[in-house]
């Protein structure tokens, strides 16, 4: 599905991404886990096309997207919720949401996404910026899947939301990504949040992958050890 092979990404001369490569199979949730400044937001800001790679390879489906630019990857089914929500403030939750939709072309907001995320049909007239952080990241996963990508990435979700909220959030994913068959990617510090949702825990350290495993023996104390200063 996602491949990523010997990427290198760098701002300026300072480089950040070192020779990564991973594989997101179908319907798979993955977790990348790490401090921050270890190269979290730099590596999924380039799966998108927000960075450009300045050696590898990304590939979609088998299609090499390294050179296109985020709009064209959004066409080929990659999705992205960024760190802080990044809602349009003075629009409406159905204004937000469907904003999102160039891709698959809706015009009203599907049911099934009132059906996951309840709370944005109720407010569906509010304006985004009166939501509270949890109901503001719910509404930008929503605006993320009206699209109907084939890769769901996500950067940081639970950053500024309570546990209850965070724990909802992961169990919602967990069925949507069944019913409507993305694969998850997924940057994270909160182990919690990850073991509810990921299938599989990679680390990041200083620009490099340095650990895989999958949950079913993930060693979380190994993990924590890097998530530690």
């Amino acid at each position: 599905m996602l491949e990523v092979s010997g990427l290198d990404v760098a701002y300026g001369e300072s480089h950040v991404i070192r020779d990564v490569s991973l594989r997101v199979a179908p319907d798979e949730a993955v977790a990348i886990m790490g401090r921050n400044g270890m190269g979290k937001t730099t590596l999924l800001k380039s799966l998108i096309g927000l960075l450009p790679a300045r050696g590898g390879h990304i590939r979609l489906g088998g299609a090499d997207i390294t050179a296109l630019p985020s709009y064209q990857r959004v066409a080929r089914g990659l999705a992205f919720v960024p760190q802080g929500r990044m809602v349009f403030p003075f629009l409406t939750v159905e204004q937000n949401i469907l904003s999102g939709a160039a891709r698959s072309g809706h015009r009203t907001v599907p049911d099934y996404l009132y059906r996951f995320f309840p709370v944005l049909k109720d407010m569906k007239q509010r304006k985004a910026g009166n939501l509270s952080g949890g109901q503001q990241q719910m509404l930008a996963i929503a605006r993320a899947l009206i699209s109907e990508p084939r890769v769901l990435i996500l950067d940081e979700p639970t950053e500024g939301i309570q546990p209850s909220i965070i724990k909802e959030i992961a169990q919602t994913l967990n069925v949507l990504r069944a019913e409507r068959g993305f694969a998850v990617v997924v940057s994270e510090q909160v182990l919690s949040f990850a073991l509810d949702l990921a299938d599989r825990f990679l680390v990041i350290d200083r620009g490099r992958l340095v650990h895989d495993e999958a949950r079913a023996s993930l060693d979380q104390d190994k993990v924590r050890s890097f998530l530690t200063v």
